[in-house]
């Protein structure tokens, strides 16, 4: 079987470097993956804002696209793609009338076939069975995962993780050697999509996540969204500017770090595309 891959707009601007990581790791587990031909972006966070068959309409037809390549399951890494195409398939197959006019609008069949995994799951599923047996050199690091606000929400619909105090993340890290540290702002908003518009709030936001790591001992942050990472590493001079002082605890993709650990080439792995350095 073929995972088929929907990388959507950050993995393949700001954020290449979690495509390349995504990629390198699946495939050293010699798990086939393959690009969703044709793939259009999901509407994110405009779309839904403005209208609300067009935030359906835009990941079906993504949906509709991995259905008619005959993909059983795809990969969505971006946290913001998961939550939307997996709330698309549910409001679709729960109604019907819906569902029609969606069809209609896009040209292309919609069943609900395809199995949405965001990158967790992948990793749950395909990486982790047979992580013990590859790990090279443990990631022997105090961490803590961060989730945001869209991996886990809404429950009744993702059906994935506890909201408040999720775990899935940790015991991946635990599992590749890493102390996750518990800690307060797991899912707390770090900013999201007013990283051009008001970076003073951004930095405000993510200050306070990177302040409360640095305080409980971290060593890194994990996470597994482009916009988070984009925000805490990229945004890291709004953050020191709130805080009045520079932490270096540096910002990495759950696939950079397991990568690590199996042996991964740093470069393969996106590392030296951060804003603050991985020295580890």
């Amino acid at each position: 079987m073929t995972l088929g891959f929907y990388p959507g707009c950050s993995l393949k601007g700001s954020s290449r470097e979690y495509a390349e990581s995504v990629i390198a790791l699946i495939k050293a587990f010699n798990i086939d993956i393959e690009e969703i031909k044709d793939w259009n972006c999901c509407g994110a966070t405009a779309a839904h804002n403005l209208n609300r068959e067009l935030s359906l309409a835009l990941p079906s037809r993504i949906l509709s696209l991995a259905e008619k390549q005959g993909f059983k399951e795809i990969v969505v890494p971006c946290a913001a793609c998961y939550h939307r195409l997996t709330i698309t398939k549910y409001e679709l197959l729960k109604d019907p009338e819906l569902r029609k006019s969606v069809i209609e609008e896009n040209g292309l069949a919609y069943n609900g076939t395809v199995e949405i995994l965001n990158i967790i799951q992948v990793l749950d599923k395909y990486i982790v069975p047979g992580l013990e047996g590859r790990i090279i050199k443990p990631f022997d690091h105090k961490i803590v995962c961060y989730y945001g606000c869209l991996l886990v929400r809404p429950h009744e619909i993702l059906k994935f993780d506890r909201e408040e105090d999720p775990q899935s993340m940790d015991n991946i890290m635990l599992k590749a050697g890493a102390t996750p540290i518990e800690w307060a702002f797991k899912t707390e908003c770090c900013g999201a999509g007013l990283s051009v518009s008001r970076t003073n709030t951004v930095g405000k936001l993510s200050g306070k996540i990177i302040r409360d790591a640095a305080d409980r001992g971290a060593e890194a942050v994990i996470v597994a969204c482009p916009m988070c990472h984009s925000n805490l590493d990229m945004r890291r001079g709004a953050i020191n500017s709130f805080l009045g002082e520079k932490i270096y605890i540096p910002v990495l993709y759950v696939t950079q770090a397991v990568g690590l650990t199996v042996g991964l080439d740093r470069k393969a792995l996106g590392l030296h595309r951060h804003f603050v350095n991985v020295t580890f």
